[in-house]
């Protein structure tokens, strides 16, 4: 049997990549840090909670991650877990740069000391593009990060590359554009805008406060996103790629979408708040996936009208249950 270790395991995506290694038979293991109260309402969400063999470790504690690598004896790993909400890492800086960058070091140094054997696949980001240098990002675009959180995802992106090139370790890094689903947190912005259009709809709730809505993200479905972290370590040679739909919609365009499928006027609801812009933000991304495509045969498959509309019919369901 197939054995994986995911960190950020209740997390969005450590919840859709476990129901995904699960279906295709795996063991799956799941790092739980103890910084928090347990939430594993996603894997609940999934039916799946009670087949995850959950153990204790952090990121940020380097013996830890050996015991949990030589308790589950994992022929992949997945590094889904960081301090990942963009605006905390404004906050929270050296706590972002100690789980999201120097937790990759860490996890990396765990597999060496153990069993180079182990593929490993970083979670890397669209946030490290930032500053766009070029108007369609790809894999050669050059990085110029915008933020704490995209910083640090940088340091783990390029230390995993360095560990593939100086010690032959199977590591691959995945581009990943905005991903979103009905299991996204209520603090990023679709699931914000979501939660609140049905929350307006029922009567909950009176109106939305958003900040830069003229942004554009590359937009696609969480659930589509997790098989390509699969298929880069079913390959013969670790690579890096970009994950993305190839579209771009900003988020004027993306809550017009929200409100429109409950029969609602944005402009009723919608209020511009300048305490929520972010002191340096990044304005556009759109991701080529075209190497994805051509070497791992993968596309997303979720059109952002479908994405939003689904994630709008899970909030309303959720809100009349409260």
């Amino acid at each position: 049997m197939n054995r994986a270790l995911i960190t950020g395991i209740m997390g969005q995506d450590g919840a859709y990549l476990a129901k995904l290694l699960l279906d295709k038979g795996y063991k799956v293991y799941g790092l739980l840090a103890r910084r928090s109260t347990l939430s594993n309402w996603r894997l609940k969400y999934l039916g799946i909670e009670n087949e995850i063999q959950l153990i204790e470790g952090d990121l940020t504690d380097l013996a830890s991650l050996i015991r949990a690598i030589k308790t589950s004896k994992p022929m992949e790993i997945y590094n889904l877990g960081a301090q990942s909400f963009v605006a905390t890492s404004w906050e929270q800086p050296i706590l972002t740069a100690q789980t999201t960058g120097i937790g990759v070091l860490n996890l990396l140094e765990a597999i060496r000391l153990t069993d180079t054997s182990i593929k490993f696949y970083q979670a890397s980001t669209s946030e490290m593009f930032g500053l766009i240098q070029e108007p369609i990002q790809s894999e050669k675009t050059p990085f110029h990060p915008r933020s704490p959180y995209g910083v640090a995802k940088l340091y783990g992106h390029w230390i995993t590359i360095n560990y593939r090139e100086s010690f032959n370790m199977f590591t691959s890094c995945g581009i990943l554009f905005n991903h979103e689903s009905p299991l996204r947190g209520i603090e990023f912005v679709t699931r914000k805008v979501t939660d609140a259009v049905a929350r307006i709809k029922i009567g909950k709730q009176k109106e939305l406060r958003l900040g830069n809505i003229d942004a554009k993200r590359d937009w696609g479905f969480a659930g589509d996103y997790v098989e390509v972290m699969w298929l880069m370590l079913q390959q013969s040679k670790p690579d890096d790629y970009v994950v993305a739909t190839g579209y771009t919609t900003t988020v004027r365009e993306m809550c017009s979408i929200a409100f429109d499928h409950v029969g609602l006027d944005m402009d009723d609801h919608l209020v511009i708040d300048e305490k929520l812009y972010r002191p340096a933000e990044v304005e556009i991304l759109l991701g080529n996936p075209s190497k994805a495509k051509e070497k791992l045969g993968w596309s997303s498959k979720t059109s952002l009208k479908n994405l939003i509309t689904m994630m709008v019919d899970a909030d309303l369901e959720r809100v009349k249950k409260e």
